[in-house]
């Protein structure tokens, strides 16, 4: 077997990746008045040495702001902000997508501002909490079912958010279709209970993601356009239901036929979620027909092992991008990961645990 296909190139599109590591997204609430930053541009800069960055969860509404210190990409700063962080990642040679997340139901009107609400196809409240910068932990509402004014407004915000990515100089957008957000929401049977032509049948459920990847492309161009899916996932309260493995082979079939760039697989049974089985991740592929990017809890081996088998084209790295900012160059170099993982500053706010872990000769001079 090769060990050397995960740093091979790879055209995307019309971009050539240095290699085929992935920096996974990953909300880390930075976004302070939900605007990118410095701190936040310092710290994919640090990380561009991935043949791509995804960048965490982003807002392409206000009403899609559901957890403290998220970015958002539907205003002039925003966009500016975010143009620092582009900026920074090309400069290294760096690749970067926005990933376009609405978390629907998964919110908190605490953690909204103005006239925003927690919006959702149905009005099926989730099980759990979430953190409130103001009031600490809440119960997640009940959401208002979007109306069909409130749901065609949804689908021209992501496409406006897709434009403005292109305005901020990224070289794509990720559509956030896993974890139990607003994507997501309409596929499952058991969020989406609408009576209308967005609910009922899988061709229906998945009818608002396939718009909005359908006219996301049309602006933008279908070649930076991808989205992650979390099929048997279970975060966020979503549940399984007989449908799944049906819903998503359509699903990647209808996205093979739009001709987006790619389709980002995650399994977060390395986590504790349940396993999620080979059978769909291969279904997913051939329906799909395009590149596909798997994530979760890999290592060098088990990325080396995918990608032979042409299981993959792209493997995604999350919480080991966290501790050791030049993973690429410790894992083509066989030097340790870092073991310091800090995971009490996942989600606060600042430098710390966010762009002070060191590269691996800091860390062995300093030891």
């Amino acid at each position: 077997m090769s060990t050397n296909k995960l740093f091979s190139s790879y055209k995307l599109g019309k971009i050539e990746l240095k290699n085929r590591v992935v920096m996974s997204p990953m909300t880390r609430s930075r976004a302070i008045g939900n605007i990118p930053n410095e701190l936040i541009a310092a710290y994919y800069e640090q990380r561009a040495d991935a043949g791509l960055i995804i960048t965490e969860g982003t807002s392409p509404s206000p009403n899609g702001l559901g957890y403290s210190r998220i970015p958002g990409l539907f205003n002039k700063q925003q966009i500016d902000g975010w143009k620092k962080v582009t900026d920074a990642v090309h400069a290294k040679g760096g690749h970067i997508f926005v990933q376009l997340m609405h978390t629907g139901r998964i919110s908190h009107q605490h953690n909204l501002s103005g006239d925003a609400k927690v919006l959702a196809p149905s009005a099926v409240k989730a099980t759990g909490q979430m953190w409130t910068d103001v009031a600490g932990m809440q119960d997640l509402p009940t959401p208002e079912e979007m109306t069909a004014e409130e749901l065609q407004i949804a689908k021209n915000e992501y496409v406006q958010a897709a434009k403005n990515a292109i305005e901020a100089g990224f070289d794509g957008i990720e559509l956030h279709g896993a974890n139990g957000y607003l994507i997501e929401q309409f596929l499952s049977p058991y969020s989406n209970v609408r009576k209308d032509n967005y609910g009922g049948s899988i061709e229906n459920r998945a009818r608002f993601v396939l718009e909005v990847a359908a006219e996301a492309s049309k602006a933008i161009g279908k070649e930076k356009v991808g989205i992650r899916l979390s099929p048997y996932g279970v975060a966020s309260d979503m549940q399984h239901y007989a449908e799944i493995d049906e819903t998503y082979s359509y699903l990647a079939k209808e996205l093979g036929k739009i001709g987006i760039a790619y389709i980002h697989v995650v399994d977060h049974s390395a986590m504790g979620a349940p396993h999620v089985p080979a059978s769909i991740k291969h279904t997913i592929r051939e329906q799909f027909g395009g590149t596909i990017i798997l994530a979760g809890g890999y290592d060098k081996q088990k990325a080396e092992n995918d990608l032979e088998h042409d299981n993959a084209d792209l493997i995604g790295f999350g919480r080991p991008f966290i501790n050791n900012p030049d993973l690429v160059n410790r894992l083509q170099n066989g030097f340790p990961l870092a073991a310091n993982l800090d995971m009490t500053t996942f989600y606060s706010a600042g430098e710390k645990g966010y762009t002070d872990y060191p590269v691996y000769e800091e860390e062995t001079v300093n030891a």
